[in-house]
């Protein structure tokens, strides 16, 4: 990464890729591991001390540097707000025993050859990098042991670590990180698998409540995002396309928008084929964003909509409800003998379930500044793939992955939409027109208009129960929309293995595809945020059926103790489900007496091997007037990194379900989203909060994320809690289109 120098950094700072592994030694091997750190908000620039070290930084692997005065880890992963700019560096920081108030993080370069795949999304980056990420650690503080053992001319085995030092035991002498550093960069750095890394009973830094790096400076309104970029001579864009994707051009007013107040360009587009990339469109660009936006309400553009989407959300709507009637036309599970277990059973119990498409209704809008300079294309630009966006840019553009340089900045939301980088080649292809640096942003009309949204869906479901109120057999009818007519769109499908198929002996899924043009894509928890929903809101409903209380029925259907798949530890484990089903319930006083017009809903659900169970408590008023009052969470992840940010993502992932379930949804007609911004996608607002308690059960398994796994059970939590409170079952998404409020 950068010297502390200031000298140092300029140089460093203008290296190319090749002589930047050279200079620092990278270039033969070492250690590649994706770390952040958080307590201090420092740029690489910023970080540097006004005077230059007296002896070079000791650098184990690309992630850990130490100089005369202080610990900077680099942070590689995307920060989306999902913390990683504070949890990722806090495990390198535990394995080295450095003190939290000498770390300093510095947002990495992109670069795969130093830190492999650099992204944010599918709650990976903890459980991806945990072992690396020790390891970094571990091998950093091995060596500083190693140098201090040798100035003292003792048995390393006699040296311990804590707070930026290494003490002698028997003597109590004590040297710090920096005193040794100098020491420690001349000795060969230890295989990482061959490092001892700390017991997790150990843990000094992990667990705890760690305030997030860029706390100050978001509170304090510091310009960190994408949207904030500036640069010399910067000029300001919008790109307009049609609004049914795959719309193309055929005649624009170009010349008249050109000779509006502050406009220096207009232009067309062309589209490369691909909605995830690059779509036909027109180009403005002003001195300002002011003028940028005035001018392209004055823009008409007459579009070829001949190949563009036809979609019809009512329409799918109808042809589902017909569908709903027979199985589907594709098996994708089959177990069992479904045929007799229905034939046997003592009660039969159907419903049908839908909910609408979804919007990423990421905060900051999307942006992306870009600069075409010197046979070389620049970009600043708030992504979750910035190493997909760099791919992206220079195979449209023809030019070689050294021509494409990516800075990632902070994202205000992602959700999943910025795992596209559409924004970023629109940036760039307008830049590459053009001699001046540009930041191009979209109106919250063209994030609306144009998001790959979460897909929606139907269920039609039927499940059997025996003489003794035991779940025997189960259908689902799945009907979801492609774009070939073979496979589901993004966010679309669902597995033969999905909660709670693996309980039933006699379990059958079967599936149509109804035809979609409009792009679909991942969305917070993808699959799993509806699956739960339909799911475990029929769990409830054969419960009711069968005269049962709701734990117990959950309880009974996931049996034993056992690995639904034994030795991956990222798998189902159903006595960790147990556990965490029991922890909610305890926790929210599941069967105690509640008020009048109020009702207890519980939900558990698997989501990207997260086990995590919760339990709504509401009341249903006048005119179906919902208010969810308190939702209690439990969680199985394993070892908690930061308790802080591990208890922000589980209440962002409530809020975010509620709000979600409670009004949002896009149609379309004609191809065309209906909804168009918050007056008509609803946020869900403070004082319709609820009161979220979190519990984490804390098991020595490998940590898995918490970005995503607290979102699925939400819906169905609270739809079974409405039932309990007022008799209405809850079956489609948004609960507006059932009369609540």
């Amino acid at each position: 990464m950068r010297d502390e120098s200031n000298d140092q950094i300029v140089r460093i700072t203008r290296l190319d890729r090749r002589s930047f592994l050279k200079f620092t030694g990278l270039a033969g091997g070492g250690l590649m591991l994706g770390v952040t750190f958080g307590c201090s908000r420092e740029t690489a620039e910023e970080a540097a001390p006004t005077t230059a070290p007296t002896s070079r930084p000791f650098e184990p692997n690309a992630y850990v540097q130490i100089t005369d005065d202080r610990i900077v880890i680099y942070a590689p992963n995307p920060e989306i707000g999902q913390g990683v700019k504070t949890s990722m560096p806090m495990i390198v920081a535990e394995e080295l025993d450095a003190a939290w108030d000498d770390v300093t993080v510095v947002q990495s370069e992109i670069d795969f050859e130093r830190y492999d795949r650099q992204f944010a999304g599918g709650s990976r980056s903890i459980p991806q990098n945990w072992l690396p990420l020790r390891q970094a650690g571990a091998v950093a503080r091995e060596m500083l042991v190693t140098a201090a053992a040798l100035r003292w001319e003792v048995d390393a085995a006699e040296c311990e670590t804590r707070d930026s030092a290494v003490i002698h035991t028997p003597t109590g002498r004590r040297l710090t990180y920096f005193e040794l550093a100098a020491a420690a960069a001349e000795l060969p750095v230890p295989d990482p698998a061959s490092v001892k890394l700390k017991d997790v009973g150990d843990f000094r830094l992990l667990g705890s409540r760690v305030t997030g790096v860029d706390n100050a400076d978001l509170v304090t309104g510091a310009p960190l995002f994408g949207i904030d970029q500036q640069l010399p001579e910067l000029r300001f864009a919008t790109f307009v396309k049609c609004p049914a994707k795959g719309g193309t051009v055929v005649r624009a007013n170009l010349d008249a928008v050109k000779a509006l107040p502050g406009v220096l360009d207009a232009f067309v587009v062309e589209g490369n084929g691909n909605p995830a990339e690059l779509s036909e469109g027109v180009a403005i660009v002003a001195v300002d964003t002011w003028s940028a936006f005035k001018a392209r309400q004055a823009l008409t553009v007459e579009w070829d909509e001949s190949n563009a989407a036809k979609d019809s959300w009512s329409a799918a709507v109808t042809r589902a409800a017909e569908l709903a009637q027979a199985e589907g036309t594709t098996s994708v599970v089959d177990k069992g003998d479904v045929e007799t277990a229905f034939a046997d059973a003592t009660r039969q119990v159907t419903a049908f379930y839908q909910y609408a498409f979804a919007s990423h209704a990421q905060l900051e809008p999307q942006n992306t500044t870009a600069w075409w300079h010197d046979g070389k294309l620049e970009l600043w630009a708030p992504t979750q793939t910035p190493q997909g966006a760099e791919a992206a840019v220079a195979k449209l553009l023809g030019l070689e992955a050294e021509q494409v340089e990516l800075h990632q900045l902070r994202a205000g939301g992602g959700f999943g939409r910025r795992l596209i980088n559409d924004p970023v080649v629109e940036a760039a292809a307008i830049a590459h027109r053009v001699s001046y640096p540009v930041k191009l942003t979209w109106t919250r009309e063209d994030d609306m208009a144009h998001d790959f949204y979460r897909a929606g869906g139907f269920h039609s479901l039927a499940g059997v129960l025996d003489q003794a109120g035991k779940l025997t057999g189960w259908r689902n009818h799945f009907i979801s929309f492609s774009h070939d007519g073979t496979n589901p769109v993004v966010g679309g499908a669902i597995r033969g293995d999905i909660d709670p198929g693996p309980f039933i002996p006699n379990y059958r899924i079967t599936q149509t595809l109804l035809p979609w043009q409009t792009p679909c894509g991942p969305w917070r928890a993808p699959g799993s945020n509806v699956i739960a929903f339909a799911h475990q809101s029929f769990l409830h409903e054969l419960a009711v059926a069968a005269g049962r209380d709701h734990l117990e029925f959950l309880l009974e259907l996931l049996g034993a103790p056992r690995w639904l798949e034994e030795g991956n530890p990222q798998a189902l484990h159903t006595g960790r489900a147990a556990g965490v089903i029991r922890r909610a319930a305890e926790a929210a006083g599941w069967g105690r007496t509640l008020p009048e017009g109020h009702g207890l809903g519980l939900a558990f659900y698997f989501s990207h091997a997260g086990h995590v169970a919760e339990v709504a408590e509401v009341s249903v008023g006048p005119e179906r007037r919902l208010t969810v009052h308190r939702v209690t969470v439990a969680a199985d992840v394993g070892p908690i990194v930061n308790l802080s940010g591990a208890e922000n993502q589980v209440e962002g992932s409530v809020i975010d379900g509620l709000s979600t379930m409670l009004g949002q949804r896009v149609t379309f007609e004609q191809g065309r989203a209906q909804e168009t911004n918050f007056h008509q996608y609803p946020l869900l607002r403070m004082p319709r909060a609820p009161r979220v308690d979190v519990h984490f059960i804390e098991s020595d398994f490998p940590p898995t994320g918490l970005g995503e796994p607290a979102l699925p059970p939400l819906a169905p939590a609270v739809g079974n809690a409405i039932f309990a409170a007022s008799g209405i079952r809850v079956r489609r998404l948004p609960i507006i289109e059932e009369g609540f409020s």
